[in-house]
């Protein structure tokens, strides 16, 4: 279990690192919604590929992808939008993260089958 832990707590801090350089370089809101599409693809691929094949799985999806994607900062840019006014831009925001997320995971999962089944 301890093996387990360490490794969702590294993947983790790789994960956020990742996160923060990114939406350092772009800028929020677009590279959270990016970041969110990217790591949901992704997820739904290693989802795939990796649940009944690795041990790895820990450290990638919950890890990894756990700390580079990110509802909170998600939530946090909507209400930003929100409440400087920008009500459509936020509404547009949750919709197009939503939507491009729920895609990007189910896309990720179909290559991963059609790749490795």
């Amino acid at each position: 279990m301890f093996s387990t832990i360490a490794q969702v707590a590294l993947g983790g801090a790789i994960g956020s690192v990742l996160r923060f350089v990114t939406v350092s370089s772009v800028g929020a809101p677009l590279a959270t919604l990016g970041v969110n599409v990217v790591g949901s693809f992704v997820m739904g691929f290693l989802f795939v590929g990796l649940t009944t094949r690795s041990s790895l799985s820990p450290l990638l999806m919950a890890g990894v992808l756990g700390g580079f994607t990110t509802f909170s900062a998600f939530s946090l840019d909507a209400l930003k939008l929100w409440q400087s006014g920008q009500g459509i831009q936020a509404a547009m925001y949750v919709v197009a993260s939503v939507g491009l997320s729920l895609l990007a995971v189910a896309l990720g999962a179909a290559i991963a089958k059609g790749a490795l089944g």
